[in-house]
Protein backbone atom coordinates (compact mmCIF):
# COMPACT_ATOMS: atom_id res chain seq x y z
CA UNK A 1 0.00 0.00 0.00
CA UNK A 2 2.12 2.85 -1.27
CA UNK A 3 -0.33 5.40 0.02
CA UNK A 4 -0.85 7.90 2.79
CA UNK A 5 -0.83 7.03 6.48
CA UNK A 6 -4.59 7.68 6.59
CA UNK A 7 -7.31 7.99 4.00
CA UNK A 8 -10.43 6.30 2.68
CA UNK A 9 -8.69 4.12 0.07
CA UNK A 10 -6.09 3.01 2.60
CA UNK A 11 -8.74 2.19 5.21
CA UNK A 12 -10.72 0.07 2.76
CA UNK A 13 -7.55 -1.77 1.69
CA UNK A 14 -7.07 -2.81 5.30
CA UNK A 15 -10.74 -3.76 5.78
CA UNK A 16 -10.84 -5.85 2.62
CA UNK A 17 -7.61 -7.80 3.14
CA UNK A 18 -8.41 -8.51 6.79
CA UNK A 19 -11.98 -9.56 5.99
CA UNK A 20 -10.82 -11.87 3.19
CA UNK A 21 -8.30 -13.47 5.53
CA UNK A 22 -10.94 -13.86 8.25
CA UNK A 23 -13.22 -15.90 5.97
CA UNK A 24 -10.41 -18.23 4.89
CA UNK A 25 -8.99 -16.63 1.75
CA UNK A 26 -5.22 -16.91 1.32
CA UNK A 27 -4.11 -13.29 1.21
CA UNK A 28 -0.68 -11.73 0.88
CA UNK A 29 -0.68 -8.03 1.72
CA UNK A 30 2.21 -6.06 0.22
CA UNK A 31 2.43 -2.50 1.49
CA UNK A 32 4.70 0.49 1.59
CA UNK A 33 6.45 0.37 4.95
CA UNK A 34 4.16 2.07 7.49
CA UNK A 35 4.30 0.91 11.12
CA UNK A 36 0.66 1.58 12.01
CA UNK A 37 -0.75 -0.20 8.97
CA UNK A 38 1.61 -3.13 9.36
CA UNK A 39 0.64 -3.48 13.03
CA UNK A 40 -3.09 -3.46 12.25
CA UNK A 41 -2.66 -6.08 9.54
CA UNK A 42 -0.58 -8.28 11.85
CA UNK A 43 -3.15 -7.90 14.62
CA UNK A 44 -5.71 -9.27 12.18
CA UNK A 45 -3.59 -12.32 11.36
CA UNK A 46 -1.79 -11.20 8.19
CA UNK A 47 1.97 -11.03 7.73
CA UNK A 48 2.44 -8.09 5.36
CA UNK A 49 5.45 -7.70 3.11
CA UNK A 50 6.77 -4.16 3.52
CA UNK A 51 8.56 -2.57 0.55
CA UNK A 52 9.84 0.95 -0.19
CA UNK A 53 7.50 1.53 -3.18
CA UNK A 54 9.35 4.72 -4.00
CA UNK A 55 9.84 6.78 -7.13
CA UNK A 56 11.72 6.12 -10.37
CA UNK A 57 15.05 5.59 -8.56
CA UNK A 58 13.67 2.80 -6.34
CA UNK A 59 15.65 -0.25 -7.50
CA UNK A 60 14.64 -2.51 -4.60
CA UNK A 61 10.87 -2.83 -4.82
CA UNK A 62 10.47 -4.66 -8.14
CA UNK A 63 12.87 -7.57 -7.46
CA UNK A 64 11.61 -7.96 -3.90
CA UNK A 65 8.01 -7.90 -5.09
CA UNK A 66 8.87 -10.47 -7.74
CA UNK A 67 10.36 -12.80 -5.10
CA UNK A 68 7.42 -12.34 -2.73
CA UNK A 69 4.87 -13.15 -5.40
CA UNK A 70 6.85 -16.11 -6.70
CA UNK A 71 6.93 -17.57 -3.18
CA UNK A 72 3.22 -17.00 -2.63
CA UNK A 73 2.21 -18.35 -6.07
CA UNK A 74 -1.01 -16.35 -6.43
CA UNK A 75 -3.76 -16.76 -8.95
CA UNK A 76 -4.70 -13.08 -8.91
CA UNK A 77 -2.76 -9.95 -7.96
CA UNK A 78 -4.73 -6.78 -7.26
CA UNK A 79 -2.76 -3.58 -7.75
CA UNK A 80 -4.30 -0.91 -5.54
CA UNK A 81 -4.08 2.30 -7.60
CA UNK A 82 -1.33 3.94 -9.63
CA UNK A 83 2.04 3.17 -8.12
CA UNK A 84 0.99 -0.38 -7.36
CA UNK A 85 -0.06 -0.76 -10.99
CA UNK A 86 3.36 0.40 -12.12
CA UNK A 87 5.31 -2.01 -9.90
CA UNK A 88 3.03 -5.00 -10.47
CA UNK A 89 2.95 -4.30 -14.20
CA UNK A 90 6.75 -4.39 -14.31
CA UNK A 91 6.63 -7.92 -12.86
CA UNK A 92 3.68 -9.04 -14.99
CA UNK A 93 5.24 -8.03 -18.30
CA UNK A 94 8.10 -10.48 -17.68
CA UNK A 95 5.68 -13.37 -18.09
CA UNK A 96 4.16 -13.87 -14.64
CA UNK A 97 1.38 -16.49 -14.78
CA UNK A 98 -1.15 -14.76 -12.54
CA UNK A 99 -3.95 -12.41 -13.52
CA UNK A 100 -3.21 -8.76 -12.80
CA UNK A 101 -6.18 -6.63 -11.74
CA UNK A 102 -5.88 -2.87 -11.36
CA UNK A 103 -8.22 -1.55 -8.69
CA UNK A 104 -9.20 2.11 -9.11
CA UNK A 105 -10.93 4.30 -6.56
CA UNK A 106 -10.94 7.34 -8.86
CA UNK A 107 -10.57 8.55 -12.41
CA UNK A 108 -6.84 7.84 -12.65
CA UNK A 109 -4.36 7.98 -15.54
CA UNK A 110 -4.65 4.59 -17.23
CA UNK A 111 -0.99 4.57 -18.27
CA UNK A 112 -0.26 2.94 -14.91
CA UNK A 113 -2.52 -0.01 -15.79
CA UNK A 114 -1.41 -0.88 -19.32
CA UNK A 115 -0.10 -4.30 -18.24
CA UNK A 116 -3.28 -5.24 -16.36
CA UNK A 117 -5.57 -8.00 -17.54
CA UNK A 118 -8.65 -6.50 -15.88
CA UNK A 119 -9.64 -3.24 -14.19
CA UNK A 120 -12.16 -2.88 -11.39
CA UNK A 121 -13.72 0.34 -10.11
CA UNK A 122 -15.65 0.90 -6.90
CA UNK A 123 -18.60 2.60 -8.63
CA UNK A 124 -20.60 1.80 -11.73
CA UNK A 125 -19.82 5.25 -13.11
CA UNK A 126 -16.09 4.58 -12.77
CA UNK A 127 -16.47 1.27 -14.59
CA UNK A 128 -18.39 3.00 -17.39
CA UNK A 129 -15.71 5.70 -17.57
CA UNK A 130 -13.05 3.02 -18.08
CA UNK A 131 -14.96 1.76 -21.11
CA UNK A 132 -15.32 5.30 -22.45
CA UNK A 133 -11.54 5.64 -22.18
CA UNK A 134 -11.16 2.65 -24.53
CA UNK A 135 -10.72 -0.15 -22.01
CA UNK A 136 -12.47 -3.35 -23.26
CA UNK A 137 -15.91 -3.66 -21.68
CA UNK A 138 -15.44 -7.38 -21.00
CA UNK A 139 -12.40 -6.57 -18.85
CA UNK A 140 -13.90 -3.62 -16.96
CA UNK A 141 -15.76 -4.43 -13.73
CA UNK A 142 -17.56 -2.87 -10.80
CA UNK A 143 -17.27 -4.17 -7.24
CA UNK A 144 -18.47 -1.90 -4.41
CA UNK A 145 -16.77 -1.03 -1.15
CA UNK A 146 -18.04 -2.05 2.25
CA UNK A 147 -17.91 0.00 5.43
CA UNK A 148 -17.63 -0.95 9.07
CA UNK A 149 -20.91 -1.79 10.75
CA UNK A 150 -21.31 0.90 13.40
CA UNK A 151 -24.80 -0.03 14.56
CA UNK A 152 -23.74 -1.04 18.06
CA UNK A 153 -21.10 1.63 18.66
CA UNK A 154 -21.59 3.97 21.62
CA UNK A 155 -21.93 7.60 20.43
CA UNK A 156 -19.50 10.37 21.25
CA UNK A 157 -21.04 13.43 22.91
CA UNK A 158 -20.53 16.11 20.26
CA UNK A 159 -20.87 19.80 21.18
CA UNK A 160 -23.95 21.86 20.42
CA UNK A 161 -27.70 21.45 20.52
CA UNK A 162 -27.86 20.83 16.76
CA UNK A 163 -24.87 18.65 15.95
CA UNK A 164 -23.45 18.55 12.44
CA UNK A 165 -20.53 16.30 11.47
CA UNK A 166 -18.21 16.14 8.47
CA UNK A 167 -15.27 13.78 7.92
CA UNK A 168 -12.36 13.83 5.49
CA UNK A 169 -9.06 15.28 4.38
CA UNK A 170 -8.94 19.05 4.71
CA UNK A 171 -8.55 19.52 0.96
CA UNK A 172 -10.35 21.85 -1.50
CA UNK A 173 -12.03 18.84 -3.16
CA UNK A 174 -13.91 18.12 0.05
CA UNK A 175 -15.77 21.43 0.01
CA UNK A 176 -15.49 22.20 3.71
CA UNK A 177 -15.27 25.91 2.90
CA UNK A 178 -18.76 25.60 1.41
CA UNK A 179 -19.95 23.92 4.60
CA UNK A 180 -18.61 26.80 6.68
CA UNK A 181 -20.56 29.23 4.49
CA UNK A 182 -23.65 27.07 5.02
CA UNK A 183 -23.02 27.03 8.77
CA UNK A 184 -23.16 30.84 8.77
CA UNK A 185 -26.81 30.45 7.69
CA UNK A 186 -27.56 27.97 10.51
CA UNK A 187 -27.26 30.00 13.73
CA UNK A 188 -28.30 27.15 16.03
CA UNK A 189 -25.93 24.51 14.66
CA UNK A 190 -22.46 23.39 15.70
CA UNK A 191 -20.09 21.68 13.26
CA UNK A 192 -17.56 19.03 14.27
CA UNK A 193 -15.01 18.51 11.48
CA UNK A 194 -12.86 15.39 11.74
CA UNK A 195 -9.83 15.34 9.48
CA UNK A 196 -6.50 16.96 8.80
CA UNK A 197 -4.75 18.44 5.80
CA UNK A 198 -3.21 21.41 4.09
CA UNK A 199 -6.41 23.46 4.20
CA UNK A 200 -6.74 23.55 7.98
CA UNK A 201 -5.26 27.03 8.47
CA UNK A 202 -7.34 28.54 5.69
CA UNK A 203 -10.52 26.90 6.99
CA UNK A 204 -9.84 28.19 10.50
CA UNK A 205 -9.30 31.66 9.05
CA UNK A 206 -12.54 31.43 7.05
CA UNK A 207 -14.46 30.36 10.14
CA UNK A 208 -13.25 33.47 11.94
CA UNK A 209 -14.13 35.67 8.96
CA UNK A 210 -17.65 34.25 8.82
CA UNK A 211 -18.14 34.63 12.56
CA UNK A 212 -18.69 30.90 13.13
CA UNK A 213 -15.36 29.97 14.75
CA UNK A 214 -17.03 29.37 18.12
CA UNK A 215 -19.43 26.94 16.45
CA UNK A 216 -16.77 24.82 14.72
CA UNK A 217 -14.60 22.17 16.38
CA UNK A 218 -11.63 20.92 14.37
CA UNK A 219 -11.11 17.38 15.64
CA UNK A 220 -8.04 16.37 13.62
CA UNK A 221 -7.65 12.77 12.46
CA UNK A 222 -9.80 10.41 14.47
CA UNK A 223 -9.98 6.62 14.69
CA UNK A 224 -13.52 6.63 16.17
CA UNK A 225 -15.54 7.57 13.10
CA UNK A 226 -18.39 5.29 14.13
CA UNK A 227 -18.77 6.92 17.53
CA UNK A 228 -18.69 10.38 15.94
CA UNK A 229 -21.33 9.43 13.37
CA UNK A 230 -23.53 7.89 16.05
CA UNK A 231 -23.34 11.15 17.99
CA UNK A 232 -24.39 13.60 15.25
CA UNK A 233 -27.83 14.83 14.21
CA UNK A 234 -26.90 15.29 10.53
CA UNK A 235 -23.89 14.08 8.57
CA UNK A 236 -22.80 16.41 5.76
CA UNK A 237 -20.70 15.55 2.69
CA UNK A 238 -20.17 18.84 0.81
CA UNK A 239 -17.53 17.53 -1.63
CA UNK A 240 -16.82 19.17 -4.95
CA UNK A 241 -15.23 15.91 -6.13
CA UNK A 242 -16.07 12.55 -4.56
CA UNK A 243 -15.67 9.46 -6.78
CA UNK A 244 -17.38 7.18 -4.25
CA UNK A 245 -17.97 8.63 -0.81
CA UNK A 246 -16.99 6.00 1.76
CA UNK A 247 -18.17 8.52 4.34
CA UNK A 248 -21.74 8.18 3.01
CA UNK A 249 -21.56 4.41 3.53
CA UNK A 250 -20.19 4.92 7.04
CA UNK A 251 -22.95 7.40 7.88
CA UNK A 252 -25.58 4.93 6.64
CA UNK A 253 -23.97 2.21 8.72
CA UNK A 254 -24.16 4.37 11.84
CA UNK A 255 -27.77 5.37 11.20
CA UNK A 256 -27.00 9.04 10.56
CA UNK A 257 -29.11 11.08 8.09
CA UNK A 258 -27.00 12.29 5.16
CA UNK A 259 -26.96 15.59 3.25
CA UNK A 260 -24.49 15.53 0.35
CA UNK A 261 -23.45 17.68 -2.56
CA UNK A 262 -24.21 16.05 -5.90
CA UNK A 263 -20.69 14.79 -6.70
CA UNK A 264 -20.24 11.55 -8.67
CA UNK A 265 -20.19 9.10 -5.78
CA UNK A 266 -23.07 10.46 -3.69
CA UNK A 267 -25.22 10.79 -6.82
CA UNK A 268 -24.68 7.09 -7.54
CA UNK A 269 -25.26 6.00 -3.95
CA UNK A 270 -28.13 8.18 -2.70
CA UNK A 271 -31.77 7.94 -3.74
CA UNK A 272 -32.76 11.59 -3.18
CA UNK A 273 -35.39 12.06 -0.52
CA UNK A 274 -35.25 8.38 0.43
CA UNK A 275 -31.75 7.40 1.60
CA UNK A 276 -30.42 10.96 1.89
CA UNK A 277 -30.64 14.46 0.47
CA UNK A 278 -28.65 15.75 -2.51
CA UNK A 279 -28.02 19.44 -3.19
CA UNK A 280 -26.20 21.13 -6.08
CA UNK A 281 -22.43 21.39 -5.77
CA UNK A 282 -20.94 24.78 -4.91
CA UNK A 283 -24.23 25.96 -3.35
CA UNK A 284 -23.93 26.80 0.37
CA UNK A 285 -27.47 28.22 0.47
CA UNK A 286 -28.98 24.95 -0.80
CA UNK A 287 -26.78 23.00 1.61
CA UNK A 288 -27.97 25.12 4.53
CA UNK A 289 -31.62 24.77 3.51
CA UNK A 290 -31.39 20.97 3.33
CA UNK A 291 -29.64 20.74 6.71
CA UNK A 292 -32.10 23.14 8.33
CA UNK A 293 -35.01 21.07 7.05
CA UNK A 294 -33.72 17.94 8.75
CA UNK A 295 -32.85 19.72 11.98
CA UNK A 296 -36.41 21.07 12.09
CA UNK A 297 -37.99 17.71 11.29
CA UNK A 298 -36.44 14.92 13.36
CA UNK A 299 -39.01 12.39 12.09
CA UNK A 300 -37.92 12.94 8.50
CA UNK A 301 -34.26 12.77 9.53
CA UNK A 302 -34.94 9.45 11.27
CA UNK A 303 -36.71 8.06 8.20
CA UNK A 304 -33.78 8.96 5.96
CA UNK A 305 -31.37 7.40 8.44
CA UNK A 306 -33.39 4.17 8.60
CA UNK A 307 -33.55 3.89 4.80
CA UNK A 308 -29.82 4.56 4.54
CA UNK A 309 -29.13 1.88 7.12
CA UNK A 310 -31.24 -0.60 5.14
CA UNK A 311 -29.35 0.23 1.93
CA UNK A 312 -26.05 -0.28 3.74
CA UNK A 313 -27.15 -3.71 4.97
CA UNK A 314 -28.38 -4.71 1.52
CA UNK A 315 -25.41 -3.70 -0.62
CA UNK A 316 -22.51 -2.26 1.37
CA UNK A 317 -22.10 -4.41 4.46
CA UNK A 318 -19.15 -6.77 4.71
CA UNK A 319 -20.88 -10.04 3.79
CA UNK A 320 -22.48 -9.05 0.46
CA UNK A 321 -19.40 -7.16 -0.72
CA UNK A 322 -17.04 -9.98 0.22
CA UNK A 323 -19.24 -12.32 -1.79
CA UNK A 324 -18.99 -9.97 -4.78
CA UNK A 325 -15.19 -9.82 -4.48
CA UNK A 326 -14.95 -13.61 -4.17
CA UNK A 327 -17.09 -14.13 -7.27
CA UNK A 328 -15.12 -11.54 -9.24
CA UNK A 329 -11.70 -12.91 -8.31
CA UNK A 330 -12.69 -16.48 -9.12
CA UNK A 331 -14.03 -15.31 -12.49
CA UNK A 332 -10.74 -13.67 -13.55
CA UNK A 333 -8.32 -16.28 -12.17
CA UNK A 334 -6.38 -18.19 -14.84
CA UNK A 335 -8.16 -21.37 -15.90
CA UNK A 336 -5.07 -23.50 -15.34
CA UNK A 337 -4.72 -22.25 -11.76
CA UNK A 338 -8.05 -23.53 -10.47
CA UNK A 339 -6.95 -26.95 -9.32
CA UNK A 340 -7.89 -27.93 -5.79
CA UNK A 341 -4.32 -27.57 -4.59
CA UNK A 342 -3.87 -24.04 -6.00
CA UNK A 343 -3.88 -21.08 -3.63
CA UNK A 344 -7.45 -19.78 -3.56
CA UNK A 345 -6.64 -16.36 -2.24
CA UNK A 346 -5.59 -12.96 -3.40
CA UNK A 347 -2.34 -11.10 -2.90
CA UNK A 348 -3.04 -7.41 -2.81
CA UNK A 349 -0.60 -4.58 -2.86
CA UNK A 350 -1.26 -1.00 -3.64
CA UNK A 351 -1.51 2.67 -2.96
CA UNK A 352 -3.88 5.55 -2.84
CA UNK A 353 -3.24 8.45 -5.15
Amino acid sequence: MAGAVVGGAEAFYERLTLAQHAVGEQVLAVIRAEPGRAARLRAGGLDPVELPMGGPFDLMTRPRLCRALAAFAPRVVVAWANRAGRFAGAVKRRGAPWTLVGRLGGYYDLKYYRHCDHLVGNTQDLRDWLVRQGWPAARAHYVPNFAHDYAGVAPVALPGAQRLLALGRLHPNKGFDLLLHALARLPGAHLSLAGEGKERASLEHLARELGVAERVTFLGWRQDAGALLRGCDVFVCPSRHEPLGNVVLEAWSAGAPVVAAAAQGPVELIRPGETGLLVPKEDPAALATAIAGLLANPARAAALAAAGRAEFARAHAEAPVLARWREFLRSVAPEGARADDAPDGVPIHGEAR
